[in-house]
């Protein structure tokens, strides 16, 4: 059996610290599970670690995407079920850390994925609709066909929603139902990490702040000298959209940091949402007195209590 070990939970909680601690002390790779952080050039915004916090773990799916390509979750789960089967080759325990909710999903349930001759078309067709009816309508068709997937992500969700229409009308079948791969097997510890509601707003704010002292700002600035902008999906993502609309002159500084910390809590609600579901998950409640040694300590007692050997 395929031994696997999952970092999930919201964001600013301290996941990827986590996984990096875990690997070194337990002899594993990581496996990036963030959809953000698969894109190159999109590096203080999705919270990558640097090259030099990383430096003595080997991680993978990291910068594997340009930003003007639209990397799916399947391109996602086939390549991360392919890492997993060549860790454990190695004898190392595979470490899948992030808060993509669908993505963590896809690869631990081994979602199996429709084929995709006729996305194009059906795609197209829904779009088609937004731009006739508006995004309002086209999600109270989703709360129709699939409302448990409705309810975990954004009414103004443009991507999600339309990709779980394309799913229910290809296959016949609501997103939240498709059918799971029996031929995969993972002996799983998948552990959450979160902190009370207070504290972890608290987290996401210094996040926020943090990642505009580093230097945000000038990132998406070089991203829109290069030619992206919000017709490539990437550039949708927390944090660059509303740093698009300030480098454009349509918002203040001031406004765009509320907005960018707003929008941030609402994605980490979505994600407890999505994560509480999973009742694998066993939950580590972070605060402001633990630091990484003691958060470690935590997943131990855990870890040791988990038939996973190294």
């Amino acid at each position: 059996m395929l031994k696997l070990l999952a970092v999930v939970g919201p964001t600013a909680t301290g996941k990827s610290y986590l996984a990096v601690d875990i690997a070194e002390k337990l002899n594993g790779e990581i496996i990036s599970c963030d959809s953000m952080q698969i894109y190159k050039g999109l590096d203080i915004g999705s919270g990558k670690l640097t090259p030099e916090e990383r430096k003595n773990v080997l991680h993978h799916m990291l910068d594997i995407a340009d930003i003007g390509e639209n990397y799916s979750v399947a391109q996602f789960a086939e390549a991360a079920r392919q890492l997993i089967e060549e860790i454990n080759s190695r004898g190392k325990i595979p470490v899948l850390a992030g808060g993509t909710g669908l993505y963590y999903q896809a690869v631990v349930d081994n979602y199996e994925f429709f084929s995709l001759e006729k996305k194009k078309d059906v795609r197209h067709k829904w779009e088609k609709i937004i731009s006739d009816k508006g995004l309002d309508d086209v999600y109270a068709e989703l709360l129709k066909t699939d409302p448990d997937y409705a309810s975990k992500i954004s009414a103004k969700d443009k991507k999600r929603i339309v990709r779980a229409l394309e799913v229910y009308e290809l296959t016949g079948k609501p997103f939240s139902k498709q059918r799971k791969k029996t031929d995969m097997n993972y002996d799983l510890l998948a552990i959450g990490l979160n902190a009370e509601r207070r504290e972890l707003y608290e987290r996401i704010n210094r996040r926020v702040d943090r990642m505009l002292e580093q230097g945000l700002l000038d990132e998406v600035l070089a991203l829109m000298e290069r030619g992206y902008d919000l017709e490539n999906n990437a550039m949708h993502a927390l944090g660059y959209k509303q740093a698009l609309y300030y480098c454009k002159g349509l918002a203040g500084y001031e406004e765009t940091v509320a907005a960018v910390k707003k929008e941030t809590r609402n994605y980490a609600k979505r994600q407890l949402t999505w994560f509480k579901k999973d009742k694998r998950i066993q939950w580590i409640n972070v605060d402001n007195s633990d630091d990484r040694e003691s958060i470690f300590r935590k997943f131990y007692r855990l870890w040791e209590g988990h038939t996973i050997s190294a």
